[in-house]
């Protein structure tokens, strides 16, 4: 097996890492297919860290376009075949459970008990000092909040995975987990909370040049601020989203043309 190329972390290869940087500037702009194209030659090789992203990459794409379930189910399955590691082989479940995470909440096929069943798997394969804990908690605090009815508990887990984040410089899923603290602290009445969980997610995404998740933190952000600014905040999540052609697409109910809707996601 090839020498793995590294490729973790949300700060797009700001450590000097060239292929690190390139992947990143593709995938925050949606361009998800020519991202996982880079990957190809290393998983050609059997690197499995270049195997891992791009099914990570390719998942992604299917949450945030509704499509491409076919190229992202090849590319977990050749990532699982090459997993030989306890972590490797976690990190691919955590995977597997996102992607069966991803077809239920958007009404694909209902694949909760896979999910379920991958998340838990992934939670005993990784070690307990694995980095990659904070995405799995964050994945199983998902799951918990669309399904399992629970706001508390998904509260909880979305609190580890945030303290794990922050811990590991993550600041990408730094905006992810105040995205949805703040949405949980929204249901529960606390504007204040979920005005300022907001408006950290935007800013970090902003920070991070992360452009396709800008539309769901602008939106998100718009529910909590009163006129003129909340009117502001919708108009530029609606030129980013047509910017975009039409990304994420579950939020086509709000951003786009009159009759187009489909399932609030991630």
């Amino acid at each position: 097996m090839s020498r793995s190329v590294r490729l973790e972390g949300s700060d797009g290869g700001a450590d000097g890492d060239p292929l690190g940087h390139a992947v990143w500037r593709l995938r925050s702009r949606g361009c998800w297919e020519d991202a996982a194209a880079l990957l190809e030659p290393y998983v050609e090789r059997e690197d499995v860290s270049a195997a891992l992203r791009r099914a990570a990459l390719l998942g992604e794409r299917c949450m945030f376009t509704g499509d491409g379930w076919e190229r992202a189910e090849e590319a977990l399955r050749t990532a699982e075949a090459l997993a030989d590691s306890d972590e490797e082989r976690g990190a691919a479940a955590c995977e597997r459970g996102h992607l069966a995470y991803a077809s239920t909440v958007l009404g694909i096929r209902d694949r909760a008990d896979e999910a379920r069943a991958a998340l838990g798997r992934a939670a005993a394969l990784l070690p307990p000092a694995s980095a990659r804990r904070a995405l799995l908690d964050f994945r199983r605090g998902l799951m918990t909040e669309h399904f399992g009815e629970s706001p508390q508990s998904a509260r909880a887990a979305y609190r580890r995975a945030h303290a794990a984040a922050t811990a590991q410089g993550d600041l990408l899923l730094c905006s992810f987990t105040w995205r949805h603290l703040a949405g949980i602290a929204l249901r529960a009445g606390d504007a204040a909370e979920a005005r300022h969980g907001f408006a950290e997610s935007l800013r970090l995404r902003e920070e991070l040049g992360y452009l396709v998740g800008m539309a769901p933190a602008l939106a998100s952000l718009a529910e909590v601020q009163p006129e003129p600014e909340a009117e502001r905040l919708i108009a530029e999540a609606r030129r980013l989203f047509r910017l975009l052609g039409g990304v994420p697409a579950w939020l086509a109910d709000r951003l786009g043309p009159p009759g187009e809707s489909s399932e609030p996601a991630s």
